[in-house]
């Protein structure tokens, strides 16, 4: 399986000539689901779930489909009847050839007056965990864990507790696109060899790099 990373929450999974795409949103590439078989949204929030990008993908392959919450396939529904499945915590599922097992329930919390809303996680294929916007433990091993680094609702020592708790051979950064080149080398080291300790391996790709998992 091949992953590539694009903009901000934005991923890439290929295997065996067929595509699948997490959280194609308004932070990543205009193109980031272009060509994709399934795509897979975590929340409705914008930098994840944008409707133009979305509705471009599934117009362009007509038998492409969408898995995800409620309050996103209620707004794409209607437009693209029978390819759009709404799932939550514990179910499970078949997606243009990958095997997909939904974690979580609610968004993190960013502020106790701001109302929560639903995020789910997604384990592919029983390797490869994108949790959405919370620090969901799926409860079963993960070979590849994307990491949501820096966020309104994180700090990195939030960070270094999940990625200790959920314990993945490596772990891959997403929610990068408010992380600013400065920034960078103190999250590298914080969640590196020289911080802390993980115990895993942490690497950040930019948009566009792929990586053979």
């Amino acid at each position: 399986m091949m992953l590539t990373k694009r903009g901000h929450a934005c991923v890439r999974l290929e295997k065996n000539g067929r595509t699948l795409v997490i959280d194609p949103g308004g932070f990543s590439e205009p193109h980031a689901a272009a060509g994709a078989d399934a795509v897979l949204v975590t929340h409705e929030h914008p930098d994840h779930f944008d409707a133009g990008r979305l509705r471009a993908a599934l117009e362009a392959n007509p038998e492409a489909e969408l898995w995800t919450l409620r309050s996103v396939a209620e707004q794409m529904a209607a437009a693209f009847p029978g390819r759009v499945h709404t799932v939550g915590e514990g179910d499970a599922f078949s997606a243009a050839g990958f095997e997909v097992q939904v974690h979580g329930q609610l968004h993190a919390v960013i502020h106790p007056d701001i109302p929560r809303i639903t995020n789910v996680g997604y384990l592919v294929d029983g390797s490869v965990f994108h949790p959405g916007d919370a620090l969901t433990v799926p409860g079963v091993p993960v070979d590849t864990l994307m990491v949501p680094v820096m966020a309104p609702w994180n700090k990195v020592g939030e960070i270094i507790d999940y990625l200790r708790e959920v314990g993945p051979r490596r772990a891959v950064d997403v929610h990068d696109a408010l992380l600013t080149d400065l920034a960078r080398p103190v999250y590298d080291r914080m969640l590196g060899p020289d911080g802390p300790g993980v115990g895993t391996e942490h690497l950040r790709l930019a948009p566009g790099d792929s990586l053979e998992l």
